[in-house]
């Protein structure tokens, strides 16, 4: 398992991007791209490792709608996993609770979010994503 991304959900990502380019230098920025099953776009820079990724929904009803009309911010981290199914197995065995079982994500990958449900640490919210 290693740390993926840092989602940040934004009101729109391309105002976003050319908002942090006036202080950090990205080595690569991605295309905007879909995630259908999730009803956002994202967009991923690279600064090093992790990546960042901005999230807009793409739609009203996105499950980060309100979440973007009200600011935004950091959302989630995503964790690079070799089986995805293993790891929602053993995250449940510990008490997480599983919010989106694994779908298609970007690039195709199998993605789904779990809560950690910590009591002390406000990101919760895991992002596991299916190695290639």
């Amino acid at each position: 398992m290693k740390l993926h991304h840092i989602g940040i959900v934004v009101g729109n990502i391309k105002q976003s991007i050319g908002e942090l380019k006036n202080y950090l230098n990205f080595e690569t920025t991605s295309t905007i791209m879909p995630v259908g099953s999730q009803k956002v776009n994202i967009c991923l820079l690279k600064i090093g490792d992790p990546f960042l990724e901005l999230i807009e929904p793409a739609s009203p009803d996105s499950a980060i709608s309100e979440f973007a009309r009200s600011g935004g911010g950091i959302h989630h981290l995503c964790f690079e996993v070799k089986d995805i199914e293993v790891e929602l197995e053993s995250f449940a065995k510990k008490g997480a609770t599983i919010l989106v079982n694994p779908v298609r994500g970007f690039d195709e990958r199998r993605i789904a979010f779990v809560d950690l449900n910590t009591k002390n640490t406000k990101c919760g919210l895991v992002e596991l994503l299916e190695m290639r």
